[in-house]
């Protein structure tokens, strides 16, 4: 990993300076590692605060932040006041993205701060990612991305660093449970991020509860679900689910796939 380490550790010696959006996902946590190493008390990470965020992922960011050493702030986000957003089109992530943008930006100038950073890497540069594009458009700088980082190289640079959550799922934001189209509330994002907990707590941690009008999508991986039906109170998972609000509880027989959503704009992409 040295070949892509130097070029990474040179990049933030050259900014002297950084600010990184901060999720706490291993992406933007390798970045604040990295940043932190060669930029000490010059490197500031940031989580946006927001009903989109699981309040144990927040906690999370906050004890993987201070595990790293570096200083970090919380910023509260007003995506849930946009339209645009909670409408939740197909470009949904570009609003969200310009919502956390515009208000890291300012803060960045007021504090200092010459470069905003986020943790793209090289591979969701092949995935629709429309918030990638709000990021450019306000000068945001993706070093993973810059440099060619892939996710596995991410997990692997992460791993040798020493971050205990090198192997950590990914977790996107709770609005991602939705199809294209239904409206997001906090309501909404309330019951899914609760069913979702509740999963966890079982101890299933790669997994999605996908949200479609009142039915709730289970989506474990494939090989995991054989276990799953064994070894779960079924009858105690409904009820509780059904606590938070869905009525109807499903489990996705295809398994686990990232961004399946995703799926519907490609349909309509093909032929009639």
């Amino acid at each position: 990993m040295h070949d892509k380490l130097q070029p990474l550790q040179s990049l933030f010696a050259q900014m002297g300076q950084a600010l990184i959006a901060y999720s706490g996902g291993i992406d933007s946590s390798l970045v604040a590692k990295v940043a932190h190493e060669v930029l000490g008390d010059k490197a500031l990470a940031v989580t946006a605060n927001s009903p989109s965020l699981l309040a144990a992922d927040l906690a999370a960011a906050q004890e993987q932040a201070a595990e790293i050493g570096i200083a970090h702030r919380l910023v509260v986000t007003q995506e849930m006041d946009n339209p645009n957003y909670t409408n939740n089109p197909v470009n949904r992530c570009y609003f969200c993205k310009s919502e956390l943008y515009d208000s890291l930006r300012p803060l960045a100038e007021q504090w200092g701060y010459p470069y905003v950073v986020d943790g793209v890497n090289a591979d969701d540069l092949q995935d629709y990612r429309p918030g990638i594009q709000a990021a450019k458009e306000r000068g945001t700088r993706s070093p993973l991305a810059e440099l060619g980082i892939t996710k596995l190289e991410v997990r692997e640079m992460a791993r040798s660093l020493g971050l205990t959550w090198w192997d950590k799922p990914a977790q996107p934001c709770l609005s991602s449970r939705f199809p294209y189209g239904e409206n997001i509330t906090i309501e909404k994002l309330r019951r899914v991020g609760e069913a979702e907990s509740y999963l966890r707590q079982l101890g299933w941690q790669t997994l999605r509860v996908r949200s479609q009008g009142d039915i709730a999508r289970i989506e474990l991986p494939a090989a995991e679900i054989r276990a799953f039906v064994q070894n779960t109170d079924l009858a105690e998972l409904v009820a509780a689910f059904k606590g938070y609000g869905f009525l109807y509880i499903t489990l996705d027989l295809e398994g686990f796939v990232s961004g399946k959503l995703n799926q519907a704009l490609l349909l309509n992409q093909q032929p009639q």
